[in-house]
């Protein structure tokens, strides 16, 4: 090959696609999809990344909330003890899954523009697990994160930090990691909070001092 040319594939190579981040936060009825309902979720843009510059939101104003009809009758009155949601008013008077997921995806494709949609949560497992369900079982378009966008502020936070998951949880954020935003169980209050901490990872240096 001649002097030169590995440089010249390079530069002529495609740019890796842009991330544009969206914290998520779910409160349900129980622990799983199809037995158990959604009733609410929020989606906040937490920033964009394009491979070399992280860009942090000065505000976390766009945003996207819904309350869903439940889609079956069985519910654990613990979950609503937490959440503080009325499941008999959602029922009179809740979107329905199919409006509000086609609407919510619909908004991700818009605020992402050009950029890769990635879902973020602390930790991703749970609220993932819901919305994906619920995006593949009633948005008329599927997942705005199709299968595997997604990113896991506790293992983010492990890795980075070089602790172990164990000790990853929300108690265990080092101060220059903590958001401003409350954690309320409000899906709006919850997402915000998610992208404090988020925003405050990806700028980290990982120093513990």
């Amino acid at each position: 090959m001649p002097v030169g040319a590995t440089a010249a594939l390079r530069s002529s190579a495609p740019s890796p696609r842009s991330d544009s981040y969206f914290s998520a936060d779910v409160e349900t009825d129980g622990p799983i999809p199809g037995p158990f309902s959604m009733l609410s979720f929020a989606l906040v843009f937490a920033g964009g990344f394009d491979g070399e510059v992280f860009s942090r939101p000065k505000a976390f104003e766009k945003r996207f909330y819904a309350e869903l009809k439940p889609i079956s009758s069985e519910f654990e009155p613990e979950a609503l003890a937490v959440n503080g949601l009325d499941r008999d008013a959602l029922i009179a008077g809740g979107r329905a899954p199919e409006e509000a997921m086609t609407e919510a995806a619909a908004w991700v494709r818009r605020i992402a523009g050009g950029a890769r949609p990635v879902l973020v949560a602390y930790p991703l497992s749970f609220d993932w697990t819901w919305l994906y369900w619920y995006f593949v079982r009633f948005s008329a378009d599927g997942s705005p994160f199709n299968h595997s966008s997604c990113f896991d502020i506790k293992t983010a936070f492990a890795v980075k930090g070089r602790i172990p998951v164990a000790s990853a949880g929300r108690s265990g954020l080092f101060d220059r990691l903590k958001p401003e935003h409350a954690h309320t169980h409000h899906a709006v209050d919850d997402a915000i909070e998610q992208a404090e901490i988020f925003a405050n990872l990806f700028e980290w240096d990982g120093n513990h001092g």
